[in-house]
């Protein structure tokens, strides 16, 4: 049903009810605007509460060792998760309701002003040509009026007797000018008439049911608006409700992950401090003291004897009642003895594994110089090999400290192993400690200068076995070009600038040109590769842009 055809004369009650519409939509855009704060501000407080309670990096001492602090840490993940989410709703209400309905509220408001412009202006149109009309007939009842009292004179000038010829000639002259302007008066009435009516008829049969027609269809799209936002709202939250049920169910898992079990063993080792349980103390009898019919040399004796036991089991009960109380707080000893024999064992343990890691460190680096300045020996253009021997030095100086540190701790170590019962505990987390075979890159074992650099003198032999010993560990370095086939390509690389290769083993090539990598940099600054043609060599890996691919076999990363 049409508004034109029903609502003809309700102009001013559909501009009413159109405005009343908007108003509406814009309070539902306030709302929306105000649950959008909310869902941010609500994933902001569980963003801000995940990071509270969360585990500290810089802090070791919160380390969740048990299953329960495993599972809340998990929780807190779950519930990162979960605040991610409620910011995807945020944001889907805030694109695709929010901000469409502040468009829409613009467009509607426009839409609607320029429509009630349309039909105002027809009105006053109508109004124009009603006033038109209307004056056209009152001048012609003004000249009707006129000429029915000059045809009264006239008539009266005529039948008097006393009047002159020229009066009545006057008369009946001005009763014929009203009666042609009366005339005149009319036919223009007549006219105006007629375009009133049509112009009305116009009016209320088409313009205006236009008008009404097109607040209608702004109206109705007005209400499918908001039947789709109201849509949108619900779709917002349906879309991230299967990522937040697995971010639920991941909470679930997480507590059925805790075993109270497993907590109380982590406790038993955490605290066990290795030592025997007290023995019972022994009876003490004041008594002897009371009775005199034994005689003196006797109960000097006996006085003697319980001093004896007095100060034994005196001795041994303070040697042990600390376990029960307060141990005494002194200053943190570098070998732990300040700790009970387990909590001493396992915190050493802990310090050799670091220190493993660290020497771990320096012989690759330590390689790798050796590696380089033997380069730079071979090509003495490519750099200076004194430049690294200061380098080599502190590298050695470090491996020796680390190496006198990991002795001494491997020593205090099984000094607890023995005090508790256990020399068949194997150190270094399960593998026995072993002097090293050390492999030069020409495979001649044990042979190592005291700067570092490889050397065939037997001499040299004697001294290297009078340093301390280091983990098992063996380094083994390619030929230049002596494999038997071709290295599979491990990736390829781009030059960046050109490189002539005029030395023994480099590759020429140009800029732009692209390679294959058949073996990475290890730390001497020269990567291997192998041009279209099947050349090999060595290139500056500073002058390649180098992309290694995933699961390639045969890749080789040194540290």
């Amino acid at each position: 049903m049409h508004w034109g055809a029903e609502l003809w004369d309700q102009f001013d009650n559909i501009e009413k009810h159109t405005q009343w519409g908007i108003d509406f939509f814009e309070k539902y855009t306030k709302f929306v605007k105000e649950r959008l704060d909310i869902e941010q501000s609500y994933a902001k407080q569980l963003r801000n509460l995940v990071k509270k309670y969360g585990p500290k990096r810089s802090s070791k001492d919160e380390e969740p060792r048990f299953s329960y602090c495993h599972s809340f840490f998990q929780v807190l993940n779950e519930l990162n998760d979960y605040a991610g989410q409620r910011e995807v709703v945020a944001e889907e209400i805030g694109h695709r309701v929010y901000g469409e309905l502040v468009r829409y509220t613009h467009d509607l408001k426009m839409e609607r002003k320029t429509h009630l412009q349309e039909g105002r202006k027809a009105q006053q149109y109508l109004d124009m040509c009603w006033k038109q009309m209307d004056n056209s007939k009152k001048k012609f009842e003004r000249e009707c009026k006129e000429t029915e009292k000059a045809q009264i004179g006239y008539e009266k000038l005529d039948s008097d007797h006393n009047a002159t010829k020229a009066d009545v000639e006057k008369a009946k002259q001005q009763l014929n000018l009203r009666t042609h302007m009366a005339d005149d008066s009319k036919n223009e009435y007549a006219a105006q008439l007629q375009t009133f009516n049509s112009e009305q008829q116009k009016h209320f049969q088409f313009i205006m049911p236009q008008i009404f027609k097109n607040l209608q269809d702004m109206d109705e799209r007005r209400i499918v608006k908001l039947s789709e936002c109201y849509r949108g709202f619900a779709e917002a939250e349906r879309r991230v409700v299967p990522i937040i049920n697995k971010c639920l169910e991941g909470m679930i898992s997480a507590a059925k992950s805790v075993d109270d079990r497993k907590d109380s063993l982590i406790v038993v080792e955490s605290f066990k401090s290795g030592f025997e349980p007290p023995g019972d103390f022994p009876f003490e009898d004041f008594s002897q003291n009371i009775y005199r019919t034994v005689s003196d040399g006797s109960l000097s004796a006996n006085k003697q004897e319980m001093k004896g036991d007095q100060k034994y089991t005196t001795g041994k009960s303070k040697g042990k009642l600390w376990l029960f109380g307060k141990k005494n707080k002194g200053a943190i000893s570098e070998d732990f003895s300040h700790l009970p024999p387990e909590q001493r064992r396992k915190k050493l343990q802990q310090r050799i594994d670091e220190l493993n890691k660290e020497y771990q460190k320096e012989i690759d680096q330590r390689d790798a110089l050796n590696k380089m300045k033997d380069v730079y020996e071979r090509n003495p253009q490519m750099g200076d090999s004194g430049s690294l021997h200061p380098k080599i030095s502190e590298t050695m100086s470090n491996i020796d400290r680390l190496r006198y540190e990991i002795q001494k701790n491997e020593a205090w170590i099984a000094e607890v192993e023995k005090t508790c019962g256990r020399g068949d505990r194997r150190l270094s987390g399960g593998a026995a400690f072993e002097r090293p075979i050390e492999t030069n890159h020409h495979g001649t074992p044990g042979r190592e200068s005291p700067d570092g650099s490889y050397t065939d003198d037997p001499s040299q032999e004697q001294k290297a076995h009078h340093r301390y010993p280091e983990p098992r560990r063996s380094v083994e370095f390619d030929d230049e070009f002596e494999d038997d086939e071709p290295l599979p390509a491990i990736g390829h690389c781009k030059s960046l600038y050109p490189f002539d290769g005029q030395n023994e083993g480099t590759l020429s090539m140009n800029e732009g040109e692209v390679l294959y990598v058949i073996e990475e940099d290890k730390g001497d600054g020269w990567t291997r590769a192998r041009k279209q043609n099947g050349q090999e060599g060595y290139v500056p890996t500073s002058y390649v842009d180098i992309t290694l691919e995933r699961n390639s076999k045969g890749a080789v990363t040194y540290i």
